[in-house]
């Protein structure tokens, strides 16, 4: 017997700025994406990444995969797949194209009306993500993003606009897409527009602050407009290892893991834990809180806790003695104990047991794991049913991290639901690339921009189409 309930909710994970395409019809504005050609995170060599005055042609997520165009044809392939939920963002700038305006952009909404009623006719939840890594650009270019407390007000302007036009249609809500990672990629994820080396702790750790209270207001308005609204947050999980049993190593490892806990502690438990006043104090950091924020912080707390989980990473006390992680957003050593994707994240299965198990124990508050995947270097081949690809790789990846999460909730462990990232080939938000491909459907587009943008199912299409028709019992089956 399947040891997942049977009303956990099975999908796939996108997001709009990876793949909607379209990024100036229909009264869009530039989000900070569409002057980042080569990705959010810093090229080797610098600490910010490379962004331009306007966006350039070779920014492959101006056109993204262009599911603005296709949504019908890709949703009725996640139908065929079984998908009981489908995580998707909703473009900030589509609904508000600078951030800052009085009234929304009617074409905006219509889209995303249009997009909801489709994944209604085959009967699939949606997820939705209402800021994901896509800050309106002339938001981070007039106040340095979220680094303002000016943001907050556009931000409540924006979502109490989709929770009132959604509210019938759209039940689970995401507020920040990785929250924690803005303290790595602040422009990617914060707007922030201050050059990485020039940008104080001050400054970042204010910034945070404006996100979190953000995202406790939009938790208030969301549950005034409909009850019945469950709210989460979502952060980055990257559980942290010592790299020896020494304790100067262990005390490393937790000290790395509590800059992460930090969002979700807020989020969860509506105040600054005691462990980050030293951390303040060291480095000279003094939350500046408006009348309100405090209160606001503790009494609009999350539904549930939403993440990502790729990797995990080493932490040790005397780092420069040792490999650093290759693609880490967050940082971390390499483990030597466990083999690497094409892109250097480190595959590790168990990790994200570990991970469900301590956000459980630490919260008692349902999870859903709402990313996931393997990214890597597919290859179209002929097959008997036309072009494929043979990504038995990918497959395992997958086995091997849904038999963990099987093995948390026979743990105790209460999980809603769980979205493979990247469900359709997409472009990757941190090197702006499509050959890092996640997805269980193959779309003809090359790095170069070149491609069809047909749709080709993989071979991983079929099987997680197997898994979710027996609700998880054919990872048991040889």
């Amino acid at each position: 017997m399947s040891l997942f309930p049977k009303d956990f909710l099975w999908g796939g994970a996108t997001a709009a700025n990876q793949y909607e395409g379209a990024y100036k019809e229909a009264g869009k504005g530039l989000s900070v994406q569409d002057v980042t050609p080569k990705g959010g995170l810093p090229e080797p060599g610098n600490t910010s990444p490379l962004i331009t005055e306007e966006p350039t042609a070779d920014n492959l997520k101006l056109q993204g995969i262009d599911f603005y165009h296709r949504y019908k044809e890709d949703i009725a392939l996640f139908a065929q797949m079984g998908f009981k939920v489908y995580r998707t963002s909703i473009a900030w700038t589509r609904i508000f194209p600078n951030g800052d305006e009085e009234e929304p952009n009617q074409a905006g909404l219509e889209f995303y009306d249009n997009l909801f009623d489709e994944l209604a006719k085959y009967g699939i939840e949606p997820l939705v993500t209402l800021s994901h890594y896509e800050t309106p650009l002339h938001l981070a270019r007039k106040y340095n993003g979220w680094a303002s407390r000016d943001l907050i007000a556009f931000y409540e302007r924006y979502v109490r606009t989709v929770f009132e036009r959604y509210k019938d249609k759209v039940k689970y809500w995401l507020t920040f897409n990785e929250v924690n990672s803005v303290l790595h990629a602040p422009f990617m994820s914060g707007g922030i527009t201050s050059p990485v080396e020039d940008l104080s702790k001050q400054d970042l750790y204010q910034a945070v602050h404006h996100e979190l209270v953000a995202s406790a207001l939009a938790t208030k308005v969301g549950h005034q407009i409909n009850p019945d609204f469950k709210i989460g947050c979502m952060v980055l999980a990257m559980p942290a290892y010592p790299m020896t049993p020494k304790p100067e190593d262990v005390l490393a490892a937790r000290q790395f893991e509590n800059q992460n806990y930090l969002f979700s502690d807020l989020h969860a438990r509506g105040r600054y834990p005691a462990y980050i006043r030293r951390f303040f104090k060291e480095n000279q950091i003094e939350i500046q809180f408006a009348p309100g924020d405090e209160d606001l912080l503790a009494q609009h707390t999350v539904d549930f806790i939403s993440f990502s989980y790729y990797m995990s990473v080493v932490q040790a006390h005397n780092p420069e003695a040792y490999s650093s992680g290759q693609g880490n957003v967050l940082g971390g050593l390499q483990n030597p104990y466990l083999p690497s994707s094409e892109w250097g994240w480190q595959i590790d299965p168990i990790g994200l047991r570990l991970v469900l198990n301590a956000f459980y124990d630490r919260y008692q508050l349902p999870l859903f794991i709402v990313e996931n995947g393997l990214g890597a270097k597919d290859v179209l081949v002929e097959g008997p049913d036309g072009p494929t690809v043979e990504d038995d790789y990918r497959i395992d990846y997958l086995k091997q991290h849904l038999l963990q999460v099987a093995q948390a909730l026979e743990d105790g462990v209460e999980v809603w639901g769980y979205t493979s990232w990247g469900c359709i080939d997409l472009v990757s938000a941190s090197t702006a690339q499509m050959s890092k491909r996640y997805g269980f459907i193959y779309v003809d587009r090359n790095d170069d921009g070149s491609g069809s943008l047909n749709r080709y199912k993989k071979k991983s299409f079929g099987w997680y189409q197997k898994v979710i028709e027996t609700n998880g019992q054919s990872l048991y089956e040889d």
